[in-house]
C-alpha cells in the first residue's frame, strides 16, 4: 500500500484554495509558495495518520495560519511604503482599489489579517476562525473589530467596500 495514497488526490483538489489563502496570508506570490509547500511536507509526513485520523484539510488551513504566524514573529517582513505608488497608465478603478486594498492589509498585524482572510475571504464563522487560529471567540471579534477600523484608517478610499461590514462584533 502506498503511504500517500490520496494525498495526490487532495492536493489536485484543494491546491488552488489553499494557494489563494496562502497569498492573502502573506501578500506576496512567492512566500505564498513557500509557506505552502512547508505545509504541505508536513502534511505529506503525516499523511497516513491524518487521512485516517482528521479532517486533512481543516489541520492544512490550521497549519497554513500556524506556519504564517510563527514566520511573521521570527523573521522581519518588509511591508509595502506608506504612500501609494503613483498610478500608471492604467485608469481601471477596480485596479486601483485592489491595490489599496492589498496595500492597507499589508500594513495590518499578522493576526489582524489572518483573521480578515478567514472570516471575509474564506467566509467562515466566528468560532471556525477561533479554532483555526488557536484562540478564543472573543479574540477573533476584537481583532476583527480592530482590523476593520485600521483597514478604515488605513485606507479611506475603500469606506464603501466596508460600509456591510458592521463595526460592532459583540452581538
Amino acid at each position: 500500500m502506498d503511504r500517500y495514497e490520496g494525498f495526490r488526490e487532495f492536493l489536485q483538489a484543494r491546491q488552488q484554495s489553499l494557494t489563494r489563502t496562502a497569498y492573502l496570508l502573506t501578500g506576496d506570490a512567492h512566500l505564498a509558495e513557500d509557506l505552502l509547500q512547508t505545509v504541505l511536507i508536513r502534511v505529506a509526513s503525516r499523511w497516513t495518520r491524518l487521512a485516517r485520523d482528521a479532517n486533512v484539510e481543516a489541520y492544512t488551513r490550521k497549519a497554513l495560519v500556524n506556519q504564517h504566524l510563527s514566520w511573521r514573529r521570527r523573521k522581519h517582513v518588509e511591508l509595502p511604503s506608506v504612500t501609494m505608488p503613483e498610478r500608471g497608465r492604467s485608469h481601471d478603478e477596480a485596479t486601483v482599489r485592489r491595490l489599496a486594498l492589498r496595500q492597507a492589509l499589508g500594513r495590518l498585524t499578522p493576526r489582524q489579517r489572518t483573521v480578515l482572510v478567514l472570516r471575509f475571504f474564506e467566509d467562515r464563522t466566528e468560532h471556525e476562525t477561533a479554532q483555526l487560529m488557536g484562540c478564543s471567540l472573543g479574540t477573533v471579534k476584537s481583532q476583527t473589530h480592530h482590523a476593520l477600523s485600521r483597514l478604515r484608517t488605513l485606507a479611506p478610499e475603500l469606506a464603501d467596500l466596508l460600509t456591510d461590514v458592521p463595526t460592532e462584533t459583540h452581538r
